[in-house]
C-alpha cells in the first residue's frame, strides 16, 4: 500500500485518538507511550529518560552527536591517580523557581538514588563511588562516609573506588540527575505534576494530559536559554499502528523510535529524504526468569537461544538493516569485539531440551512470551512462537502487555521469558555487562553467578584497555554462551522521521540522544 493511500485509509483513526487544547507546540514528536514516570531516581525506560534530559540536567550532559559536553558543572579536573574528581558549578545554574542549583543539591539527590528504601533500579550505576554500595545495599549507613564532599556550594568533589574509564558519562545519566530537594521531599508522586515539578532543565512541565500530551516549555532561569530556540514541545504517547499516521498527516514534526513504524513501510520509507538511520548501541534480546522452572536449568535456555533464527527476524521482520546478535554487547562498543555467541542449531537445541528432561518438547509444561504491544513486537513475538514450536516441539502462549504494565510485570519477575532491549547509557562495554550484576535493579532475570560478580569487577579496576576487554570476553561467553540468561536477537539501527531541510539538531548517533534542547527550526 502507498503512503498516501495509508493516510486515506487510516487518516479517518485519528478523529478517534487525542483532542488537543492550548494551540500546537512549537515541536510536536511522537513518543510511543505514557511515561512510567518522570523521577529520573526511578525511571528505566528511554522514553521516560529522553522526558527526563529536557527537564534535569546532570554535571554533565549528551549533545545532538552523543558526544559529552559540560551541563551543570562548566569544569572538572581529576587527581593524579583519576580515582577523584572535582566540579565545579555554574554561577547561574538554576532551578525553574529561580532557586540557585547547588553542590547540596546534587548530594542530597545522589544520597536519595542510593537510599535502600527508594529501591532505585538503576542506584547500581552509582557503585563505583568509593562505599556507595555499602550504603546501598544497608551494610554502611553513615552517607558521610561515602565519596560525595561539597566544599562550597559551587564544588563537588567525587571519590572512585577505582579510576573508572566511563566515570564522566554515568554524570550525563538519569540516576545522577539532581531532583528539588524541597519539592520531592514529599512522600507520594504528586512533586511531579504540572505546575509542581521544579527541574533545572532547558524545559519545564507545564500540562500532562494521559491519553493527550506531555507539554514542556522553555525554562526562562536554564543557564543556557539563548541557546534554546524552541518555546514549546508537545510529547505525544501514540503507539502502535496508526502512530506513524500522526506524522504523514502532519500532526507530528518527528518520529524518534523505530518500533513506530510499521516494518511493512519500511522499504517505502527508506527511499523518502526524511527517513534517517545508522547504527546505535542497542541489543533486542530474550530475558529469561531463572527463577522459574523449567527455565532455571540453563540447558533449556541454552536451547531456546539455539533455536533463533535470528537472521529471519531481521530480514522477515524488521528489515532496516538491522544485523543479527550473537552478543549482548554490540561489536565495536568502545573498541571492543565480543566473543562469538550462541547461533541458529536446531540439532543442538534439541539435543540440550532432551538432556533437560523434555526430549522433542514432551513433558515441557506451559510457558508465556511477555512483550510490550506494537506492531514489530507482535510480529517478533508470533514468529518466535513459530520457531520454538517448530525446532523444540514447545508450544508457547503469548502475553502482550501496555508499556507500563509490561515493565513493571518484569520487575516484579512474574514471567517465565520476555522481550528485553538496552540502550547503551555510553560508549562502552560496561554499560551492557554490569546490568546482570546481581546488584542490578535493572538485571530482571534473577540470576546471579560469583564468576560473573568477580569478572565485572576485576574489570572495573583494570587500567589497559585490551587486558580489560579480554576480562569483559571471559564476562560475556559466560553471560551467552553458559549460563545464557539472556538470548541476544539482534543489534539495533536508530531510526528518525524529520524533514532536515526544516529541522536542525537532529542527527543519528550511536548512543540514540536526541537532546531537545539542540533542536530549531531552519530559517
Amino acid at each position: 500500500m502507498r503512503l498516501a493511500a495509508l493516510v486515506v485509509v487510516l487518516g479517518l483513526l485519528l478523529l478517534t485518538g487525542c483532542s488537543r487544547t492550548g494551540g500546537r507546540a512549537d515541536l510536536v514528536i511522537l513518543n510511543g507511550a505514557e511515561p512510567e514516570t518522570l523521577d529520573p531516581h526511578l525511571m528505566t525506560g528511554q522514553l521516560d529518560q529522553r522526558l527526563a534530559y529536557a527537564l534535569y540536567e546532570g554535571l554533565l550532559a549528551y549533545n545532538e552527536k552523543g558526544e559529552l559536553i559540560p551541563g551543570v558543572a562548566e569544569r572538572w579536573e581529576p587527581s593524579a591517580d583519576q580515582r577523584s574528581w572535582t566540579f565545579h558549578l555554574r554561577a547561574d545554574a538554576k532551578w525553574s523557581n529561580g532557586e540557585p542549583v547547588t553542590s547540596a543539591d546534587f548530594l542530597e539527590s545522589w544520597r536519595r538514588c542510593l537510599e535502600p528504601s527508594v529501591a532505585a533500579d538503576y542506584a547500581y550505576q552509582l557503585h563505583y563511588i568509593k562505599n556507595a554500595r555499602a550504603f546501598n545495599e544497608g551494610t554502611l549507613k553513615d552517607f558521610a562516609q561515602v565519596g560525595f564532599r561539597a566544599p562550597d556550594e559551587r564544588t563537588v568533589v567525587i571519590e572512585l573506588e577505582n579510576p573508572t574509564p566511563f566515570f564522566l558519562n554515568l554524570l550525563a545519566t538519569t540516576p545522577l540527575l539532581p531532583v528539588h530537594r524541597s519539592t520531592r521531599a514529599v512522600n507520594d508522586s504528586s512533586w511531579m505534576r504540572p505546575g509542581r515539578l521544579i527541574g533545572n532543565g532547558a524545559f519545564r512541565l507545564t500540562y500532562w494530559r494521559l491519553n493527550d500530551r506531555i507539554r514542556l516549555e522553555r525554562n526562562e532561569h536554564y543557564w543556557g536559554r539563548e541557546q534554546v530556540r524552541l518555546r514549546s514541545i508537545d510529547a505525544l504517547p501514540v503507539s502502535g499502528p496508526t502512530a506513524i499516521n500522526y506524522y504523514l498527516a502532519g500532526q507530528a514534526d518527528v518520529v524518534l523510535d523505530k518500533f513506530l513504524i510499521p516494518t511493512a513501510l519500511m522499504p517505502e520509507l527508506r527511499a523518502r529524504p526524511d527517513f534517517h538511520a545508522g547504527p546505535f548501541l542497542g541489543t533486542l534480546f530474550l530475558r529469561f526468569n531463572t527463577k522459574r522452572k523449567p527455565f532455571d536449568d540453563p540447558r533449556v535456555r541454552l536451547a531456546f537461544s539455539h533455536a533463533i533464527d535470528r537472521r529471519v527476524i531481521t530480514e522477515k521482520i524488521t528489515r532496516a538493516g538491522e544485523l543479527p546478535a550473537y552478543s549482548m554487547v554490540p561489536p565495536g562498543t568502545g573498541g571492543y569485539q565480543p566473543p562469538k555467541g550462541v547461533e541458529f542449531d536446531p540439532a543442538r537445541a534439541r539435543e540440550l531440551l532432551a538432556s533437560a528432561g523434555f526430549p522433542e518438547g514432551r513433558g515441557f509444561p506451559p510457558v508465556a512470551y511477555l512483550y510490550n504491544e506494537g506492531v514489530t513486537t507482535s510480529a517478533i513475538a508470533v514468529e518466535l512462537q513459530a520457531m520454538f514450536r517448530q525446532t523444540l516441539g514447545v508450544s508457547i502462549s503469548l502475553r502482550p502487555m501496555e508499556n507500563k504494565v509490561y515493565l513493571r510485570t518484569m520487575s516484579d519477575l512474574d514471567y517465565d521469558l520476555s522481550r528485553s532491549s538496552w540502550i547503551g547509557d555510553y560508549n562502552d562495554p560496561n554499560t551492557f555487562l554490569d546490568l546482570f550484576l546481581g546488584s542490578s535493579g535493572n538485571n530482571r532475570t534473577g540470576w546471579e553467578n560469583a564468576t560473573y560478580e568477580k569478572l565485572i569487577l576485576e574489570a572495573a579496576a583494570e587500567l589497559d584497555p585490551e587486558k580489560r576487554h579480554a576480562i569483559f570476553r571471559r564476562a560475556e561467553h559466560l553471560l551467552v554462551s553458559e549460563q545464557a540468561p539472556v538470548a541476544p536477537i539482534h543489534y539495533y539501527v536508530g531510526i528518525q522521521l524529520f524533514d532536515a531541510r526544516k529541522l536542525g539538531g537532529l542527527q543519528p548517533n550511536i548512543l540514540d540522544e536526541h537532546p531537545f534542547k539542540a533542536i530549531h527550526w531552519r530559517k
